[in-house]
Formats: C-alpha cells, structure tokens, sequence
C-alpha cells in the first residue's frame, strides 16, 4: 500500500493538479464568489422548503427556480470557476488515464505500454482508441 500513497503523492506534483489546488484556492478567497455561492445555497434551501410544503405555491418555486438558474450562471461564468472546471477537466482526464493503466495492469496487459491520449478523454472505452 505505500506504493500507492507514493503514487499518489507523486500526483499531487503533476502541474495539473497543482492548478486545480490553485484554482481551488483561489476560489475559496474570491469574497464575490463566496457571496453568490452562499446566495445560491440559500435559494436552493428555499426551494427545498418550499417544495416540501404540502401545499406549494407555483408562483414562489417558479421564482426561486429561476433565481438558483440565474446565480448558477451567474458562477459558472465567473474567471475563477472557469479556471478551476478547465483545471478540473485536466484533472479528471488524468485520474482516467491513471484508470487505463491501472486497468491494463489487472488485465494482464503491460501498464508501460499505456499511451496518454492525445486529446481530452471522456471516460468512456467505448469512443476512445488513445489508451490501448
């Protein structure tokens, strides 16, 4: 299991983790962003409420509905989270690759012939011709 945790240590050295961790950072410390996070969460708990009720009212879920769609967009177009989903985007493309070696490996084949796809991967075998 210490190989492993290598390994994983190791991970956390590859630039593109050490973007995520920056973007996750520097996310965390965007006041702004926080702030429309909170908003957010917040809405998303008024319709909760508001859709528990036995007795809804359309009118105020249709209104929180468009709220929370408004505030995600509102986020997901900020610089901050735009970094850290390309990051993350790396990221996962990363953990799938380590996924098509390990994989390999477990099938018997050799984990050092394993190629990193040239493009971005998208978790499915199936499309994808980079990993065998």
């Amino acid at each position: 299991m210490d190989l492993f945790k290598k390994a994983a240590a190791a991970m956390q050295t590859d630039p593109r983790y050490l973007e995520l961790d920056a973007a996750r950072r520097a996310n965390d410390a965007d006041q702004e962003l926080q702030g429309l996070i909170g908003e957010f969460n917040l809405a998303r708990l008024d319709l909760n409420n508001e859709s528990s009720k036995t007795e809804t009212d359309a009118a105020r879920v249709a209104e929180l509905n468009q709220k929370i769609n408004a505030l995600y967009d509102q986020i997901m177009a900020s610089e901050g989270m735009m970094r850290y989903n390309e990051a993350k985007n790396a990221c996962e493309a990363m953990v799938n690759y380590i996924d098509a070696i390990i994989n390999t490996a477990m099938n018997g084949g050799d984990p050092m012939t394993v190629q990193e796809p040239a493009g971005g991967c998208t978790g499915s075998c199936a499309t994808c011709a980079g990993c065998h």
